[in-house]
């Protein structure tokens, strides 16, 4: 009898410990996604607390709004379209062809999605125009004066398209890693060519991971700051986030009933292009029977070379020029002045990190604030995915979605949301979030948690349960098994999830640039403020900096590529 009361006790005290486990984990969740997003509606509705539509009919009814509203969609839609025919091409040569140095090109071709919007806007920018370094090092630089190209919606348009191109790249490129070889085989055995193949098997397969894909691009562009404030804002053509922007930072606190209802229709645009994505899927059944053995590659033959001319020019042009000239950039004495050997310098790069105040800040705040932020996730995901994945149950399928959706929406929501969350001290301890670091923190925290959730998830479908059953029948409690047989099984998975949330937060921009305040200044905000005040020379150096770490952090990814489930690191093929 005292064996069969012990084992009941132990059950009581395991279904106690798991349900207060999940209390706290869903809690947590509640205040990163569900609080924010209802404090940003009810000041829309409510603001000071009493219904009223005002806001809605000054922001509606402002000719400023819809032309932010149209130039939003213009871009997003033609940002969408380059990334998805630049996207969509390069994943099917690189999925279905036998190229060579694949993972070389892979990882280069996806390092926009690693470096800030805003780096890749200030690279192209000194790759053009009259101060350009690379142009006046070649002897073809615009005279003095010469508008710059990229100040327009088509540079706008173009830099969206390069930078979300990965995006589209690695949705097509995971769908055809699983396309059944068998139904290749058939293709062919039938009678048809590659390109009757491609067209009748392979496309109409992989329209979910293509649609899924572009949507997720649709919703990056539509809610991407930097490169519209790069090129838009010295232009006058408004986007959305901009316009938020220019609102909150001219007029402050006071109009935050109606930057609320302009993020709201940033976000029905984004949910809109969501649930058109669901709607253009269920049309059609795309599942297959067999996928027993995966497609063999095709083989190029004499076209293999040129085909892999074309691919490195590629990366070259959009990629790896501009990264050249932003370096070159970062090298002269002055804007405007032509490099040479005699007048280049490091001094761009001493001011920026021993004489610059702020952007010594920005150093330690953003380097503090991603590395919180990644350990946070990283601790966080493990035991949030043990119950997605192994404790399935409707409200946990109703908290995976509200995981998702702060990164669904676009950033800007995001920010404004916490700025209302944490506009007033909080309860019982008197102590506001608002203008201190700690507010950027809870933004990067509730904006990429699922950047952490996603590569956990996917250790656990990997794992055996046979391990943690085991510790279970040994009497190891929820808590120990986690710390001592789940943790070092998925730890790889969370490793990189930590290393892709500090690479995204380490140069992020858009929610920074909303709830950053003196002494709180992140590297895109000191970025930003250097290529607005007509300091270039700085910014480029500064970005080079960035890009610098970035590059080595995702080359370090290598050394434990092999111990993660593949498609969690998105440069390793």
């Amino acid at each position: 009898m005292t064996g069969g009361a012990d084992t009941i006790g132990q059950g009581r005290r395991e279904r106690i410990e798991e349900h207060a486990l999940l209390a706290v984990l869903l809690l947590a969740v509640v205040v990163l996604s569900v609080a924010p997003l209802a404090r940003l509606v009810a000041e829309a509705f409510a603001p000071a607390g009493r219904w009223s539509l005002a806001a809605f009919g000054n922001v509606l009814g402002s000719a400023t709004t819809w032309t932010a509203t149209r130039n939003s969609l213009v871009v997003a839609l033609g940002g969408t379209l380059l990334a998805a025919l630049l996207g969509g091409a390069v994943a099917l040569i690189v999925a279905l062809t036998d190229i060579r140095a694949r993972n070389a090109f892979v990882f280069l071709f996806v390092m926009p999605l690693m470096i800030a919007p805003q780096v890749v806007a200030l690279a192209w920018l000194t790759m053009f125009g009259p101060a350009s370094a690379l142009l006046h090092l070649l002897g073809i630089a615009p005279p003095p004066g010469s508008r710059n190209p990229l100040y327009s919606a088509g540079g706008i348009v173009l830099l969206l398209g390069v930078q979300y191109a990965p995006l589209v790249f690695l949705a097509l490129r995971a769908g055809l890693r699983a396309l059944p070889g068998e139904l290749i085989e058939a293709g062919f055995a039938g009678g048809g060519g590659r390109w009757r193949v491609l067209w009748r098997i392979v496309l109409p397969l992989m329209t979910p991971p293509l649609v899924a894909g572009v949507a997720l691009a649709f919703v990056s562009c539509l809610g991407n700051f930097g490169i519209p404030a790069f090129l838009g804002i010295p232009s006058g053509y408004l986007v959305l986030p901009t316009l938020i922007y220019q609102r909150l930072a001219g007029l402050g606190t006071s109009v935050l009933a109606e930057v609320s209802v302009l993020s709201i229709l940033v976000g029905v645009i984004a949910i809109a292009g969501i649930r058109l994505q669901d709607a253009m899927l269920k049309r059609r059944d795309f599942r297959v029977v067999s996928v027993s053995n995966l497609a063999a590659p095709f083989e190029l033959g004499r076209w293999r070379l040129p085909v892999e001319i074309v691919l490195w020019t590629l990366v070259a042009v959009l990629i790896l020029l501009p990264m050249f000239a932003l370096a070159l950039t970062s090298l002269v004495p002055a804007v405007g002045v032509k490099l040479s050997a005699a007048n280049a310098t490091l001094e761009n790069f001493h001011f920026v990190l021993f004489e610059h105040d702020a952007a010594r800040r920005a150093f330690r705040n953003s380097l503090g604030l991603s590395v919180l932020a990644a350990t946070v996730i990283a601790l966080f995901a493990v035991p949030l995915a043990y119950f997605l994945v192994w404790r399935r149950s409707r409200l946990l399928r109703i908290a995976a979605f509200f995981t998702e959706l702060p990164y669904a929406i676009p950033g800007v929501v995001v920010a404004i949301a916490a700025i209302l969350l944490f506009l007033r001290p909080l309860p019982l301890v008197g102590f506001s979030l608002y203008n201190t670091v700690w507010i950027i923190l809870f933004g990067y925290l509730a904006r990429f948690l699922v950047l952490g959730l996603r590569p956990v998830a996917s250790g656990f479908h990997q794992l055996d349960r046979t391990l943690e059953e085991a510790a279970q029948i040994t009497g190891a409690r929820l808590l120990r098994r986690l710390r001592t047989v789940i943790l070092p099984l998925v730890a790889p998975a969370a490793a990189a999830g930590a290393l892709l949330i500090f690479l995204t937060a380490f140069n992020e921009l858009t929610i920074s640039a909303l709830l950053w305040s003196s002494g709180a200044e992140t590297l895109g905000v000191v970025l930003f403020s250097f290529q607005q005040g007509g300091d270039a020379t700085y910014a480029a150096a500064l970005a080079m900096l960035t890009i610098v770490l970035s590059v080595g952090l995702m080359l370090s990814t290598l050394l434990f590529a092999g111990r993660v489930s593949r498609g969690v690191i998105p440069w390793r093929d």
